[in-house]
């Protein structure tokens, strides 16, 4: 090298060795935070935009997600994170129907302790029937519902018209529904005219609200007792069970799973009719020739002379303990960004789960609810009043309960028992593990039973 670049290069050495020294502390600028979900499909890809928006609209804060498959994932992985103390400052659990439990978690900061120091402008205005599942006894907001949402019934409007249906009327009863199965089955020559995702979901936990009545005693578990609640499957429930498995003998109900896999075989168009979770709807309007209507789910006229609400339920975005009081402002500031009513507008319209606020409601562009056919119905639905029997319940253990419902649902669609013995095994499994003591289910008078018709066997 020649003298006379010497003093060039050094200078230029220099310069970059300053730049790179600097460089730290300009990413150091915003504030990190990281948001750990379980999304997928089009819910997904809505939350990464959303966040890629935040990002952009200002610098202060930089929000990171990271994706996991399943719970028990995320969960595991939460685990190693919180005793490295590298917990996510928001991370996204399901509803295990006792959220005070997990507030009481070492590593969890309830979400009113977070937004008493860092407050949301008018977070007062979060909906209750959609925010119920995440309040404790006193009220208290615990977490984010940004995922809440409420089962409805999905039908193929083109094969309703096939089937010589008015897809207008999608029915509102469990008996006009078989007969609605049916002709999908014959008429329209389907091999799966019905299909259920979130099968406790829809034939357990909100069987009983839509046709109000108790899931559990002591009020749904609500009512303070130093007894377990114990569950109501009374008559309501043999009756029903011993109908969806004539149904499943009568291949008019050949996919029912826990889980959301039945969502994939109505947007293919495999299956007529499908009972799933409201979040599934950014995925059928997403999906290309899919022409679909909603209703609210069907329900028993003998058991109750007018429908009532089903539960709210979902996941919501818990926050965690353990965090720099600037990350914790800048977790508030995220979260408040999500409550703006545009953004939840947004987030409601593409993904279907429910508005947090009535703001947020009214902000949805004035022709989203009448481009989906029998969308009104469905808020219609939900427009009554709170009761006891629709308000949420409690029940300690839910996730091992969850999976007894499953199993119990599994064995009689399998005709590995009786829907009797599947519901009182069940129910007595269910009550042990909530901390009581196991007893028999009560039964209801028969004449609350709806008579059974006969289903007429696909030839």
């Amino acid at each position: 090298m020649k003298k006379s670049q010497f003093p060039r290069v050094l200078r230029a050495w220099l310069a970059g060795a300053a730049l790179a020294a600097l460089a730290p502390a300009a990413a150091q600028a915003s504030t990190q935070i990281q948001v750990w979900h379980t999304l997928t499909g089009t819910n997904k890809s809505e939350f990464e935009k959303l966040v890629k928006q935040y990002n952009k609209e200002q610098s202060g804060v930089e929000v990171n997600l990271r994706a996991f498959v399943s719970e028990a994932e995320l969960k595991q992985a939460a685990g190693v994170a919180i005793r490295a103390k590298q917990a996510p400052n928001l991370m996204e659990l399901a509803d295990n129907h006792s959220p005070e439990v997990v507030a009481e978690h070492a590593a969890i900061k309830p979400l009113y302790e977070l937004l008493a120091k860092y407050p949301i402008k008018d977070a007062k205005w979060y909906l209750p029937a959609t925010t119920s599942f995440v309040h404790d006894s006193r009220g208290h907001l615990l977490a984010f519902p940004w995922m809440a949402e409420i089962p409805l019934m999905y039908y193929n409007i083109d094969d309703y018209k096939k089937a010589g249906l008015d897809p207008n009327q999608p029915a509102r009863t469990w008996a006009d529904l078989q007969n609605q199965v049916l002709k999908i089955r014959d008429q329209a020559r389907m091999d799966c005219p019905f299909a259920t995702s979130q099968d406790v979901m829809v034939h357990i936990e909100n069987l009983a609200p839509v046709n109000n009545q108790a899931l559990t005693s002591n009020e749904n578990g609500l009512a303070a007792s130093k007894v377990a609640p114990t569950m109501e499957f009374d008559m309501l429930y043999m009756r029903h069970l011993s109908l969806m498995v004539s149904w499943v003998d009568s291949q008019m109900y050949p996919k029912h799973s826990n889980d959301r896999s039945s969502d994939a075989a109505f947007a293919s168009g495999e299956c007529g009719i499908l009972l799933s979770g409201s979040g599934a709807m950014g995925g059928f309007q997403s999906t290309r020739g899919l022409n679909f209507g909603v209703a609210p789910l069907p329900y028993y006229p003998q058991a109750t002379s007018s429908p009532g609400r089903p539960f709210v339920s979902g996941a919501a975005l818990w926050a965690t303990e353990g965090h720099p009081a600037g990350q914790d402002k800048a977790t508030a500031d995220f979260l408040a960004w999500l409550s703006k009513p545009v953004i939840a507008a947004q987030w409601t319209q593409h993904t279907g789960y429910l508005p947090l606020t009535e703001a947020a409601f009214r902000a949805s562009d004035v022709s989203y609810y009448n481009r989906i056919p029998g969308a009104q119905a469905v808020i219609a639905s939900m427009s009554g009043p709170e009761s006891a029997t629709n308000r949420g319940f409690r029940l300690n253990h839910y996730d091992r309960i969850q999976a007894v419902f499953a199993n119990a649902l599994d064995d009689a669609f399998a005709d590995k028992m009786t829907p009797v013995a599947a519901l009182e095994l069940a129910a007595m499994q269910a009550h042990s593990l909530a901390g009581g003591v196991s007893a028999a289910p009560h039964h209801a008078p028969v004449h609350h039973l709806v008579a059974r018709k006969p289903v007429v066997k696909k030839k």
